[in-house]
């Protein structure tokens, strides 16, 4: 098959699509490699998020769409659905490749070498302070690989493709973290796939093939991952901002003194804008002075850095394998902590899968989870609600019979397991579970993270929270105050157990106050208490 000299719509569009399905199978990876700027291992979830939405925006053309109609769709696509660090200047430089493409007929092997070294530019604009050995590293290699090899686009892509395979590769020489970690640059390895898709659409090159991702070893020293390291950059803000273009330079001006990480992509009126600050609240006030915040994210990097290092650390040493003859219903469960483990296997659980609230599990995860138990029935415990979709998908992919009992949290899926009976079907162990798991009452303490107003009161960021099933119930200055706070609005009369799960940031003195304050205001209770291990939840409870 000849390879085309000038690349069209409908090429550009398979483009995308071809990039799509890349990061889409080698999203994990990536999020392994993650290690910069932050440990929190999510580069590719973003970078897939992102690359999402120009699907998305692709997808509502007609199929005979023009040059600058696709160019459009993706421009506007990817600042819209830019998602972290990593995604912001993926769209930033997808911006800068499509800007100039003609509207009508196609692209030249000249005109996109011009394409690859505006995006170039305009990511580095874009990034407050440009930092080697990143994703710009690897772009601005490939936008002078491309100009090394001018003779045909089929040139021009494989050029480009293997001077960023390249760059990607010096990475680690150019920033200590990634040395010492052992690993090359995580949004570097997701540009070098856009790379690879052009070369598959233009040469018809084979794709890559994600790796196993046991092959991926990262080695994280405590000073990449401890709560100090993060101290003056806690928080990650995002929003899209509605603003003047005028005002834009006084807002960077401002955002500069207040974080790092910064990237700001767009313009003609609209912004994406992502930056790593302690200051929350400076960070969104900044934007009133340019114009008006929309979709504002923000999240505690210091939670998602303590769950990332427990899943990695947790996929490194897995629970050793049930050899036990495969019962006639087995029981898959997700869980967070090595506790946590222990007390699932103990109840019964056949696999343990690895997740929680931030790193949920993908649906691979849980069909090979439901394949290694060995038996013809199994019931999958999500135990979070935002997992719960996923494991849904689960029958649909496996031979066996599959039934998801709907626990949306760790104590849930406890009570669950205690109807829980190997020999009885998969239909009756999941009607017995379900009414098990309804029968407890589930809370949970953790930090806030964001300012917000509740019915329990406002809540200022750091402020302990307990959570029930209708919200946040109780708020206070310390971990045991919000505990027994919410179990006085938990308790019922009729209640005679409560389970505790002691999480990180847990301790002896708090359990102790806890128990105190139970043995004077509900002295029906019995207490039990399990360590859990599990991270961002000091607490949680189940009262049965």
């Amino acid at each position: 098959m000849s390879s085309p000299s000038t690349l069209s719509a409908a090429d550009l569009r398979a483009v995308v699509a071809t990039y799509a399905e890349l990061l889409r199978s080698h999203k994990e990876v990536i999020n392994r490699l993650n290690v910069y700027p932050v440990p929190d291992g999510d580069t590719g979830t973003n970078m897939t998020l992102t690359i999402e939405s120009v699907s998305s925006a692709l997808a509502a053309l007609e199929v005979n769409a023009t040059m600058g109609a696709v160019a459009k769709a993706i421009a506007h696509g990817s600042l819209m659905g830019a998602r972290g660090n990593s995604g912001v200047i993926l769209s930033q430089l997808l911006r800068g490749l499509v800007a100039e493409f003609p509207a009508d007929g196609e692209v030249g092997a000249d005109q996109l070498t011009a394409g690859l070294v505006r995006a170039d530019e305009l990511a580095r604009q874009a990034v407050v302070r440009p930092v080697e050995g990143t994703i710009l590293s690897v772009a601005r290699a490939g936008a002078q690989g491309a100009g090394a090899c001018p003779e045909t686009l089929e040139t021009l892509v494989r050029g480009a493709r293997d001077a960023a395979k390249e760059a990607l590769a010096k990475t680690p020489e150019q920033l200590e973290v990634l040395k010492q970690a052992g690993v090359v640059d995580s949004g570097g390895a997701g540009l070098l796939l856009f790379f690879d898709a052009l070369c598959y659409v233009v040469a018809h090159d084979e794709v890559p093939v994600a790796p196993n991702l046991d092959s991926i070893h990262v080695t994280l020293h405590e000073e990449m991952r401890s709560d100090a390291a993060l101290a003056e950059l806690r928080y990650e803000v995002m929003y899209l901002l509605d603003a003047d273009d005028a005002k834009m330079h006084a807002f960077r001006q401002v955002w500069a003194g207040i974080g790092d990480s910064i990237v700001i992509v767009g313009g003609e009126g609209l912004y994406n804008c992502h930056i790593h600050t302690d200051d929350v609240g400076a960070a969104i006030e900044a934007s009133l002075d340019a114009g008006r915040p929309r979709e504002i994210r923000v999240t505690d990097l210091a939670d998602q850095v303590i769950e990332e290092r427990w899943v990695r650390e947790a996929t490194t040493t897995p629970v050793e394998e049930d050899s036990s003859p495969a019962p006639t219903t087995a029981v898959v469960a997700v869980v967070v902590g090595e506790g946590v483990g222990r007390i699932f296997h103990s109840l019964g659980v056949r696999q343990l899968v690895l997740g929680g609230q931030t790193m949920n599990p993908s649906t691979a995860e849980l069909v090979e989870a439901v394949r290694a138990t060995g038996s013809s029935q199994v019931i999958v415990l999500p135990n979070n609600k935002n997992i719960r979709p996923v494991a849904e998908q689960v029958a649909s992919l496996v031979e066996q019979q599959v039934r998801v009992v709907p626990t949306s949290s760790i104590v849930e899926g406890f009570a669950a397991l205690l109807a829980y009976d190997p020999d009885a079907s998969v239909e009756q162990n999941a009607e017995a579970m379900k009414v098990s798991a309804c029968n407890v009452v589930a809370g949970e303490v953790t930090q806030a993270v964001r300012d917000t107003t509740t019915d329990a009161g406002d809540v200022h960021v750091g402020d302990w929270i307990g959570l029930a099933a209708s919200g946040v119930v109780s708020v206070a200055g310390s971990i045991a105050a919000a505990s027994n706070q919410l179990l006085a609005v938990l308790v019922r009369p009729e209640h005679e157990l409560l389970t505790i799960i002691e999480g990180d940031g847990s301790s002896p003195a708090n359990t102790r106050r806890v128990t105190e304050f139970l043995a004077e205001e509900f002295p029906q209770i019995n207490v039990e208490v399990h360590h859990g291990g599990q991270p961002l939840y000091p607490y949680y409870f189940g009262l049965e």
